[in-house]
């Protein structure tokens, strides 16, 4: 049953059998036979086959996901458990949207190993988009994101400001911007139209690249505060472009000392903006 649970589960995450039967390393017709195998199992169907290999998931499908990546959870824990008998740790994985990432999260983590050292913990990046998704798939157990997501199942919560600025060499009419998943391109965008602006605009998927360019004087950016150099002239903006950053959990219940983890972050946030 677990192995047709992890074809479900790979199935439905990519709504395309060949696509799952490539991260499985199986055949797509084993796919497909295992997908029916669970259908009759439960008795109902799970995908609408639209042509050979186009799908849509059922509501069903939709209800069995989301109790199914609790059970994973659990089952990665009881495994943990029997592997590390001996020495029990938990991970926790955390991502974070790059402007908390470098400039709010180190912080936050010496106080967290200070705190919890029975935890291990695993660190990424990402943009605020993908940070939502890895929690929803249960791949991270918290986030930190730039922009006011509606979430699914997660529970969200304004913890601190970011202030950006207009910062770099103004005398040219080139601006750096980040892509459009990213929690900084609303401000930017909102910023150009206030302005009646249209200058060119090259696109950087990077903070730290951005701030090599405005140190070398090549252009202009709104960008957090936190992120410039001595270096880098900039201009202060109103407080519209103080921007808030939210942590993110889900609501399913964690272990205690997620729990723990969890009620640490509040409070050290708490305690910052006392």
């Amino acid at each position: 049953m677990f192995k047709l649970l992890t074809t479900f589960r790979a199935v439905y995450e990519t709504k395309n059998f060949s696509k799952a039967a490539e991260i499985l390393y199986i055949s797509q017709p084993a796919v497909s036979n295992q997908i029916k195998q669970l259908e009759t199992e439960i008795s109902c169907q799970l995908f609408v086959r639209n042509g050979r290999q186009n799908i849509s998931p059922t509501r069903q499908a939709a209800i069995l996901y989301d109790r199914l990546l609790n059970l994973f959870d659990d089952w990665q824990e009881v495994v943990a458990a029997i592997h590390n008998a001996e020495q029990p740790k938990e991970t926790c994985r955390i991502a974070a949207s790059n402007t908390f990432a470098v400039h709010y999260l180190p912080q936050l983590f010496k106080e967290l190993i200070t705190r919890l050292p029975q935890l291990n913990f695993v660190c990424e990046m990402a943009n605020s988009e993908a940070v939502v998704a890895k929690l929803e798939k249960h791949q991270i157990d918290f986030g930190f994101i730039e922009k006011p997501l509606i979430t699914r199942a997660i529970a969200r919560e304004a913890i601190c400001k970011d202030e950006l600025v207009l910062a770099g060499n103004q005398a040219v009419d080139r601006w750096f911007v980040r892509e459009k998943d990213s929690g900084v391109y609303y401000y930017t965008q909102r910023y150009l139209q206030e302005h009646n602006y249209q200058p060119e605009t090259v696109v950087v998927k990077n903070n730290e690249m951005i701030v090599k360019f405005l140190e070398l004087g090549c252009g202009q950016s709104l960008i957090s505060k936190k992120a410039l150099s001595a270096a880098i002239p900039f201009q202060t903006l109103d407080s519209e472009y103080q921007r808030t950053m939210y942590f993110l959990e889900r609501t399913h219940l964690q272990s205690p000392i997620l729990q723990q983890a969890a009620a640490e972050i509040r409070n050290f946030y708490q305690s910052c903006s006392a």
